[in-house]
This record gives C-alpha cells, sequence and structure tokens, in this order.
C-alpha cells in the first residue's frame, strides 16, 4: 500500500490549515475536507481505490470487497496516506519507502488507509528513532515482511479460500458464504502464523549465535543443493494445465517435507527445481539421496538430478547467493538423470566428518587392518567418486564426484 510519489519531496503541499487532517493532495472531487480523526467510512462519500493486496492500482467500491477488507483489517478506511504519515509523525518519504518495500500498490491521496496503518509506520519509525534498526534495515525488514506474506496470502486464496467458498447448496453464490468463513477463520489463521513464526525464529536465531565469529554470521559456511526435474518443459508441453499444477505442487510438497525432515532448509521453489542448504555435508547428502530415491519410486514424477557445493555462502533475506550457490546450480545441470553430482570441496568435507571414506581402496585398506585386528571396521554412509573434470561457465575447471549410498539396504528409520 504505497503513496503517490507526488505527495512526497517537492510535490508535498502541507495542509492549508494546520488543525485540518485534509491534505492538500487529496482527491478534490465532491469529498469535503475532514480531520484525521473523521470516522465515517469512505466507501458512503466517495469511492476509493481499494487498499490493495495483490500489486495492482484497480479502483473498487464493491461492497463486499470493502467489508471484507474491514473484517481481516480490523478497521475502516479512515486516512489518505498523507494523513497517516502525518498522524504516525513520519516523513511522506519515509512512508512511502515503506509502503512500497511492503509490496502495495500506489494509492494517491485517496482515503483508504487505517489505524493499523498508522500503527505499523508507527512502530516502525520508532525502531529507527530507538537506534534498534537503522533506516535501511528498517526498510528491509517491512520488504522481507511483505514478500514473505504477499506469497502466503495469494496462497491462502487460491488452494484454500477457493476450495471451500464453493457454494455448498445450489442457488447460494460465493459471495453468500465467503464473509462468514474468512470471519471464522481469521482468528486461527492468525494464531498460526504468529506461531509458526516464533518457532522459524527461534530456529534461525539458535543457528546464528552458534556461529564462530561475527563474520560467519552472514558469510556461513553451508551445503547447497538444487533438485531438478529432468524433462520438465517436455512436460509444459504435453500435460494439461491443472495436471501440470498438481505435478508441480506434489513436487514441491515431496521435497519441502524431506528437506525438513532431515534437518535441511528449503530456501525456495522455482517450479521445476528445489533449492535447500545445510549445515553439514551428511546432512545435504542424505536429503539429495532421499530425494532421488522418493522420485524414483514414484511413477508419475519425471527423473531427478541433483548438485551440491560446500562453501562460504551469503544469506540476504532468507535467499543464498554467492560462487557456492552457482556452482550447485552448474552441477545439477551438467548432473546425469537419478544422480547426485556434488564439488570437491563438498567431497571432502564428506570424507573429514568421516561420512564417506577417501576412495574404496581406501575403505578397503581399513577393513582388512581392522579385520586383522579383530576390530569393527569403519562404517560409511556414503560413497564418492570422482569423475573426468570438465569446464563449468563462469567457474573454471571443476572436478564433479557422484555420491551414492554404501550399502544398498535402506538406512535406519525408514
Amino acid at each position: 500500500m504505497t503513496v503517490d510519489d507526488t505527495a512526497s519531496g517537492a510535490g508535498a503541499q502541507p495542509p492549508s490549515d494546520p488543525s485540518s487532517g485534509a491534505s492538500a493532495g487529496s482527491a478534490p472531487s465532491n469529498e469535503s475536507s475532514s480531520s484525521s480523526g473523521a470516522s465515517a467510512p469512505s466507501s458512503s462519500v466517495h469511492p476509493t481505490p481499494h487498499h490493495e493486496v495483490d500489486h495492482t492500482a484497480e479502483p473498487t467500491d464493491d461492497p463486499l470487497a470493502i467489508r471484507l477488507e474491514q473484517l481481516i483489517l480490523g478497521a475502516e478506511r479512515r486516512y489518505t496516506p498523507f494523513q497517516a504519515a502525518r498522524t504516525a509523525g513520519v516523513s511522506m518519504d519515509l512512508a512511502s519507502r515503506f509502503w512500497r518495500a511492503m509490496g502495495f500498490a500506489d494509492i494517491g491521496q485517496a482515503k483508504a488507509l487505517t489505524e493499523a496503518d498508522v500503527l505499523a509506520l508507527r512502530r516502525l519509525a520508532g525502531l529507527v528513532e530507538a537506534g534498534l534498526l537503522s533506516e535501511p534495515m528498517a526498510v528491509q525488514v517491512a520488504r522481507s515482511t511483505g514478500q514473505t506474506t504477499a506469497r502466503l496470502a495469494e496462497w491462502q486464496i487460491d488452494s484454500f479460500l477457493e476450495g471451500l467458498t464453493e457454494p455448498p447448496e445450489p442457488g447460494m453464490t460465493r459471495t453468500e458464504v465467503t464473509y462468514p468463513l474468512v470471519e471464522l477463520l481469521l482468528p486461527e489463521l492468525e494464531e498460526f502464523l504468529v506461531y509458526v513464526w516464533r518457532r522459524q525464529l527461534a530456529a534461525a536465531t539458535g543457528r546464528v549465535v552458534q556461529a564462530a565469529d561475527d563474520e560467519e554470521m552472514v558469510d556461513r559456511r553451508l551445503a547447497v543443493g538444487f533438485a531438478d526435474l529432468v524433462g520438465f518443459t517436455r512436460l509444459t508441453r504435453r500435460l494439461e494445465e491443472e495436471e501440470l499444477g498438481e505435478l508441480v505442487e506434489a513436487f514441491e510438497t515431496t521435497c519441502a517435507d524431506l528437506v525438513a525432515a532431515h534437518g535441511g532448509r528449503l530456501i525456495k521453489t522455482l517450479g521445476d527445481e528445489v533449492l535447500y542448504a545445510a549445515d553439514d555435508a551428511g546432512t545435504a547428502a542424505e536429503i539429495a539421496l532421499r530425494l532421488i530415491e522418493t522420485m524414483t519410486h514414484d511413477e508419475s514424477m519425471p527423473a531427478l538430478r541433483v548438485g551440491i557445493a560446500f562453501g562460504t555462502v551469503t544469506t540476504r533475506m532468507g535467499d543464498v547467493f554467492g560462487t557456492t550457490v552457482n556452482l550447485a546450480s552448474r552441477l545439477t545441470s551438467i548432473a546425469p538423470k537419478d544422480a547426485v553430482l556434488v564439488d570437491g570441496a563438498f567431497a571432502k568435507e564428506l570424507v573429514r566428518t568421516e561420512d564417506a571414506p577417501a576412495s574404496e581402496a581406501v575403505a578397503a585398506e581399513e577393513a582388512a587392518a581392522a579385520e586383522k585386528e579383530g576390530e569393527e571396521s569403519p562404517s560409511y554412509r556414503f560413497a564418492l567418486q570422482p569423475m573426468w573434470q570438465r569446464p563449468v561457465r563462469g567457474l573454471g575447471v571443476v572436478e564433479p564426484w557422484t555420491l551414492t549410498r554404501r550399502a544398498k539396504s535402506s538406512p535406519a528409520g525408514d
């Protein structure tokens, strides 16, 4: 919910009456000047653009849409952007940056903001004034929160509410079902969202405080893996849209569950590809092989290939960047189907943590020595096989390694 540039900088004009909440930039027409404390819903006075959450600026005065907006926001439209900024004690420039960072559409000077919008501005600005956040960091908080919750809201509407609001009886309209349904679901979904956020925040904080030093908090050594469906482009031409959507959803759900269950973190999904990260090479290797094994046993799924690299990774707004990420992506593109390719650093890390032998010859020597001494031979989870060196675009010459399980039997816990 952003503001119009004409309301800030050289285009901003102070109200003609300091005691009035009306802005000089407010829409003229037949709306009379009103104070910032006016509580009459604007829909009864002058139709204004809807509080856009879908990144468009299409105006609407649909009564149900306005009622749903008031139900969800818990307040009615009361302020223009200029009035909201002034009431919150925030400059128009900063207010505009916050709204745009959250991903909301420009609304000019329509009276479409609520007390909740003013409170949000006060809170963000207060964090800056208290020195808890810098202004750029506060904008980043707004942006990361907006991007994450926008996707969540779109998913809930598209995949959840749409199905539930199908008219239960002939003759009923979706409109007659939507309002009471949202009224019942809203408090439950809100509490669940806060619960999950707190859980995720606790987990992320725990990972950060365990970092070796301050520099590692931002640039960390992680295992990064890409899992990619083979032949997805051909599938898009062959499958109907609904079938394709179901396949992608099943793929993303399976990957998300496996990554989480085995201690990794799903960074993002890209339709036919997922990106995940893990703090150690063994966890990333286990996830990769589980993905391959699961997809192989699902006849509805195409073949899968995985590429993993280990090294320094820069994290920003929940995403990961850097040469390690690029290398993992390149390894995925050259991996055979139903196979896992890893880079040399990842292979060395598996050997260092004794998750894989340096070579099968070394493993055989260790087993023979252990047998001679009457001891149990070392047990390795994974096997590594070097492949031919090859040039990789933008990264020079690399030597990929194939990753497999050393034992054909499934590990305990299946």
